[in-house]
């Protein structure tokens, strides 16, 4: 079945109503089998662009990853990044800042780990969370340091979304391409994974208290998502909400995003000019002796 990407991409300035998106949509995939062929012939895809973009040496691609606990960060980004050589890919997981990075400003601690050209980074979390988990739990920003007026701001979020906004925007037009995916899970189906990891043994370490503590704000988590994707949505920086319920349907419907973005750029294997091919053929001579 052919993968619409659009149907998920969030489009700029929309009033976003996470309840009018779906978390499951009809398979991708006709069984189990089905999808491991699809699946690895996207991995396949992914190899051969991430090669493109590493000799083309002119662009970056940033995925940043983010969504409610269990909905399959981690699982999305093993799956489809299997593929893509070690070398040109890096992936960086951000949790509660540290002293340092709170003695900077927000977009500090994200901003040191931006991949460079020719290679794809990885956010699982990013600097999102600071209008997310920072918006919802208020006790984190009072410990941010952050000067009396610019907290008493009456668009102090507003400030944020846009300076997020100016980032997004100043590294596209230096060359990196930035793709965003809010895995949308249901509450119904946190619950029934939550469970799995406790009648679990191995997956035990994956789940907390914290985890049912953050369960009980869903709604305001909800509410906070759907400012955050309404007000950073753009034409060259998009988000898109990927129904997460079905891992293996969001793992295809991810790397088709991916690949479609890659292909997007156009990428070629650098041409030698003519002295450089005169080059090769004195090098060429000299090794057949």
């Amino acid at each position: 079945m052919k993968i619409d990407c659009e149907d998920f991409r969030i489009p700029e300035g929309e009033d976003v109503r996470l309840a009018t998106r779906q978390t499951t949509v009809r398979p991708l995939y006709k069984s189990h089998k089905d999808y491991r062929a699809l699946i690895e012939e996207h991995i396949a895809e992914l190899s051969a662009q991430q090669s493109l973009l590493y000799a083309n040496n002119s662009h970056s691609l940033l995925l940043i990853f983010q969504a409610m606990d269990a909905a399959g960060k981690d699982s999305a980004i093993k799956h489809v990044m299997s593929g893509v050589n070690p070398q040109g890919c890096q992936v960086f997981s951000f949790k509660h800042p540290s002293t340092a990075e709170l003695a900077h400003d927000f977009l500090w601690r994200t901003t040191c780990c931006l991949p460079e050209r020719g290679q794809i980074g990885i956010f699982n979390r990013s600097y999102y969370e600071e209008v997310l988990i920072v918006r919802v739990q208020p006790e984190i920003l009072r410990s941010e340091g952050l000067p009396s007026d610019a907290l008493a701001a009456q668009d102090f979020w507003e400030q944020r979304y846009r300076s997020i906004a100016d980032l997004e925007s100043h590294l596209h037009r230096n060359g990196t391409r930035i793709i965003k995916f809010f895995l949308h899970l249901s509450k119904e189906e946190q619950r029934s994974r939550f469970l799995r990891r406790i009648d679990e043994p191995e997956h035990n370490w994956k789940f907390s208290m914290a985890d049912i503590e953050q369960r009980k704000c869903w709604k305001q988590y909800q509410e906070a998502y759907e400012a955050c994707l309404g007000a950073t949505s753009t034409v060259n920086s998009p988000w898109y909400a990927v129904p997460a319920d079905d891992k293996q349907n969001a793992h295809l419907i991810i790397s088709q995003i991916i690949l479609d973005a890659l292909k997007g750029l156009r990428m070629s294997y650098p041409r030698p000019d003519r002295a450089r091919q005169r080059e090769l053929q004195v090098i060429r001579k000299r090794l057949a002796k």
